[in-house]
């Protein structure tokens, strides 16, 4: 049996675990992050940690095939290099390099979208299917391809920002310098902020109640007031949906996948959101007569979908005769 690590770096927390080659999850442990520190100083943690998840599931280095890392920001893995991470103190980082130094195996590198998306594709909900995209509503919209079985990231591994194609011209600016991006309208935080201008623009509707008593805005106070029988909080939730189908059947024309998977905080509305969600995309692809149309599931992977990722994706690196030293 052969045996990877994936690593899933985030601004708060580093977590790392052992797969076997089919994704299955064997161990996994985590640490704080404390992005306040070096580049070097993160990095050779994220060594320990890969170094402790193995010792901790009575495994040796040498039982180790690859290592496979997720990370927000644009990686280069022909180089070993984080190009850029806009949490985290990186630019043109030696990520392979550092890591080595502590523990000495092949070492891949990805965004952690990618990731979440190749995981999806070996042990979730597009098991199975050759092509797919994830896509996760979260603070904002990220986006994973796979096409083939494997990553999908363009020439230069910063390919898939889905969640900055526009979808309204000259809307609402967002962080990346453009306007009217997806994740603008279809994130959990957009849901956020529309909610609180339609609660100041129609004082008859309960969404300031449920504002108050939410303690402030999120992504569910919409569906709580819709659901307590509010018509702006229903109008918002329709209007939500609509933009959210767009983008997605954006993606399904862009890419045809097999499967389009949809994750994120925002998708435990349930039925609220999914009914209307699935009708409305998959009403507005562009399918000829008898073409084979998408299936749209939700995500399964969870907050393992990152490690998991990561190190499948270290597997079909090394597989394919990819540089990982």
């Amino acid at each position: 049996m052969a045996y990877y690590v994936g690593i899933d770096l985030g601004g708060t927390n580093i977590k790392a675990g052992v797969c076997d080659s089919e994704g299955n999850l064997l161990n996994k442990l985590s640490i704080k992050t404390h992005a306040e520190r070096t580049e070097e100083e993160i990095i050779h943690d994220m060594g320990k940690l890969a170094l402790d998840v193995i010792k901790d599931l009575g495994k040796e280095v040498a039982d180790i095939e690859a290592i496979g890392i997720g990370s927000p920001g644009t990686p280069d893995n022909d180089e070993g290099l984080l190009v850029y991470s806009s949490n985290l103190p990186f630019n043109n980082s030696p990520m392979r390099k550092l890591i080595r130094e502590v523990i000495d195996l092949p070492v891949y590198i990805d965004n952690d979208a990618n990731c979440a998306a190749m995981a999806e594709a070996v042990a979730g909900a597009a098991k199975g299917s050759k092509d797919s995209v994830t896509i996760t509503l979260g603070t904002g919209v990220g986006a994973g391809v796979i096409a083939n079985g494997r990553i999908y990231s363009g020439f230069n591994q910063a390919g898939s920002e889905f969640g900055h194609t526009v979808l309204v011209s000259g809307g609402v600016q967002c962080g990346c310098g453009r306007r009217g991006c997806f994740e603008q309208y279809a994130s959990a935080t957009a849901l956020g902020r529309m909610t609180v201008e339609e609660a100041e623009a129609h004082p008859e509707s309960i969404l300031k109640d449920v504002l108050e008593e939410q303690g402030g805005t999120n992504a569910k106070v919409a569906f709580i007031a819709m659901k307590r029988g509010d018509k702006v909080a229903a109008d918002l939730v329709d209007r939500y949906t609509d933009y959210l189908a767009d983008g997605l059947a954006n993606a399904i024309n862009a890419f045809m996948p097999e499967v389009l998977v949809v994750g994120g905080g925002v998708c435990n509305e349930g039925d609220p959101l999914l009914i209307p969600m699935r009708e409305k995309t998959m009403s507005r692809p562009y399918f000829g007569p008898g073409v084979k149309r998408t299936t749209i599931k939700l995500a399964e992977m969870g907050n393992d979908a990152g490690i998991v990722g990561a190190a499948m994706m270290g597997r079909y690196c090394l597989e394919d005769g990819k540089n990982g030293k």
